[in-house]
C-alpha cells in the first residue's frame, strides 16, 4: 500500500507539474517591460516626426516670405521704372503741344496778310 500510495503521489506530481509546464501565462512581466520600451520609442519617433514638420513650417514661412517680399519690390520697381520712363515722354509731348499751339498762332497772324493762306487754314478749322 505504501508503495501503491508513493506511485499515486509521484504520478499526481509529475501531472502537476506537467499541467504547470503547459499553462502558458499571456502576459508577462517582460512583455510589459518590452511594452513600456516601445512605447517610449513611439514618442521619441514622434516627437523627432513633429520637429521635422515644425522645421518644414518654418521654411516655408520664410520661403513665402521671401517671395511675397520679391513681388512687392519687383511692383514698385515696374512702378518707379513707368514714371521714370514716361517723364521724358511727357516733356517732350508738352514741348510738341506748345511748339504747335506757337505754329498756329504764328500762321493765323501771317493768314491776316496774305487771304489765299486764310482760306486754306478756314477749310481745315484752323481759323
Amino acid at each position: 500500500m505504501k508503495k501503491l500510495l508513493i506511485i499515486v503521489f509521484v504520478l499526481l506530481l509529475a501531472g502537476v507539474l506537467k499541467a504547470q509546464e503547459q499553462q502558458v501565462v499571456p502576459y508577462t512581466l517582460a512583455d510589459r517591460d518590452r511594452a513600456i520600451r516601445t512605447e517610449s520609442n513611439m514618442e521619441l519617433k514622434f516627437e523627432s516626426q513633429q520637429r521635422q514638420l515644425d522645421d518644414i513650417k518654418t521654411l516655408f514661412y520664410w520661403g513665402f516670405g521671401i517671395l511675397i517680399s520679391l513681388f512687392l519690390f519687383m511692383l514698385g520697381y515696374m512702378i518707379w521704372d513707368r514714371r521714370t520712363a514716361m517723364q521724358p515722354a511727357l516733356e517732350q509731348s508738352s514741348r510738341a503741344e506748345a511748339n504747335s499751339r506757337d505754329l498756329i498762332t504764328t500762321l493765323r497772324e501771317y493768314s491776316k496778310k496774305h487771304a489765299d493762306l486764310a482760306e486754306i487754314l478756314r477749310t481745315h478749322g484752323i481759323l
